[in-house]
């Protein structure tokens, strides 16, 4: 062969490499929910309720059994949640840094605009309850929705009886998610599946961020979502109680908007009332995942898509004697959290424990972005993908309000404090999951409460936690 003429066959070889295509970043779709427990999805272990879109991505994916929220610094607990999520910083600092986005201060450091860095096309629909403005951290938007939906004084105090029969879920004239003809639910679905319509038609990767408000109350869905769950079928939760011992101390007491919901003290009649419309919204919001999902495996994205699914905490509803999502207790702090992807067991279970908020710093890894020094949660796609089985923390923080309660779960133990009355609770969360037996006046355990307590002081510190409980803990 002509010397020369291989030379441009090497050299066409060359170039052709060099031009050779990257393979396509993956798309992001994280789907948000509000208010919904660990404990409010059929194939996570409840089988009172009806999710089989939710159950869908438990059998696609990976899910993470024991995924935690950091806590809140006043009583609307996801202001803090999303705060930390969108900032990537564990919450006293995302509580600082969360002001400065009103003043467009520290935008380039949010999650949005980290994915676009990498090109990314980035998304918004539905609640979004954080200081910045969601245009200005995202390429589109889709209807913005407030904190939570329109209420009015029939939601609240009910049902008091039998007889009390004037609020019902699917009345539209007291408003909320029925304020402006649409439900929010439905409303921001069908937002999603005109993106991904879009989406479809383009080359570029994206990162949807679907949020909706349900199932926080008012708990309201149509009446067929309600006709599901027969009253005499919802049980009342082994943990309920008509009221919580400590419940002024520590800062759920009946002056907190969530715990004016249902009447005091609490009778087994209102809690399964209340149950009975949280299932009945969290099903219809199921189903409106559903068609989002569908939506996505129609229009060809799926195979490509990473989807992660949670909420920014839980809710008691009749636990404990609580209705609201302001203590430390398992059933407000922890959430489902759930991935589903190209390279992500099916049906896999991991009991590691995690922060929600760790679902930022793993996307940013799907989309190839170095995680910044700043960001204080970790990426924990190793554990998904059945990589490690260690985990990224020793132990879990929790906190609510300067003052209020403060947190650790470490091993098969959690210690929670009351502040203000100098109250250690301590569980042993094995034997009992329900965090029923109080075990901190008990001689034997004397030990493990002041090591529980010690680790805690220094995750304070790491933290940058405002409140010194080192006086309360000299007195051990």
């Amino acid at each position: 062969m002509n010397k020369y003429i291989l030379i441009l066959l090497l050299t066409c070889f060359i170039s052709c490499q060099d031009q050779k295509e990257e393979p396509a970043k993956p798309n992001i779709l994280f789907l948000f929910t509000d208010d919904q427990s660990f404990k409010a999805l059929h194939a996570l272990g409840n089988k009172e309720i009806i999710t089989p879109a939710m159950d869908r991505l438990v059998n696609e994916g990976t899910t993470f059994t024991h995924a935690y929220n950091m806590g809140g610094w006043n009583g609307a607990v996801c202001v803090a949640s999303r705060a930390m999520l969108i900032s990537g910083q564990s919450i006293w600092n995302a509580q600082k840094i969360s002001a400065n986005y009103s003043k467009n201060d520290d935008l380039d450091k949010t999650w949005p605009r980290l994915m676009q860095t990498k090109g990314y096309d980035t998304y918004i629909t539905g609640k979004w309850h954080v200081e910045a403005k969601p245009d200005s951290v995202f390429n589109h938007i889709g209807h913005v929705l407030r904190g939570m939906p329109f209420d009015t004084p029939e939601g609240y105090n009910r049902p008091q009886n039998e007889n009390d029969t004037l609020w019902k879920p699917w009345k539209k004239e007291f408003g909320g998610y029925w304020k402006g003809g649409k439900h929010w639910s439905e409303l921001v679905k069908d937002d999603a599946v005109a993106f991904i319509d879009s989406a479809a038609q383009k080359q570029q990767p994206f990162f949807m961020y679907v949020a909706f408000n349900a199932p926080h109350d008012p708990r309201q869905s149509p009446k067929k979502y309600v006709d599901m769950y027969a009253l005499d079928s919802i049980a009342i939760p082994e943990s309920f109680m008509p009221e919580h011992p400590y419940a002024e101390t520590m800062g759920a007491d009946q002056n907190l908007r969530d715990e004016k919901l249902a009447p005091f003290p609490r009778t087994e009649y209102a809690v399964k009332v209340n149950r009975q419309e949280y299932y009945a919204i969290t099903t219809h919001l199921d189903h409106q995942i559903r068609d989002i999902l569908n939506a996505l495996e129609q229009r060809g994205l799926k195979d490509n898509t990473y989807i992660f699914f949670t909420s920014d905490h839980g809710l008691a509803v009749g636990e404990h004697g609580l209705m609201g999502k302001q203590s430390m207790y398992d059933h407000s702090i922890r959430v489902p959290l759930i991935v589903v992807g190209p390279d992500i067991p099916k049906g896999n279970k991991v009991n590691t424990d995690v922060y929600l908020q760790d679902i930022m710093a793993s996307a940013l890894e799907l989309a190839g972005v170095e995680k910044p020094d700043y960001i204080t949660f970790n990426s924990f796609l190793d554990l998904a993908k059945g990589k490690t089985d260690q985990g990224n923390y020793n132990a879990i923080y929790g906190t609510y309000e300067k003052r209020s309660q403060r947190m650790i779960r470490k091993g098969n133990y959690k210690l929670i404090v009351y502040p203000r009355t100098q109250q250690a609770l301590l569980y042993n969360l094995e034997k009992d999951p329900l965090e029923l037996n109080n075990l901190a006046s008990i001689k034997e355990n004397a030990n493990t409460l002041k090591a529980l307590f010690k680790d805690l002081l220094a995750m304070q510190r790491e933290m940058g936690d405002p409140l010194d409980l080192t006086k309360m803990y000299d007195k051990l």
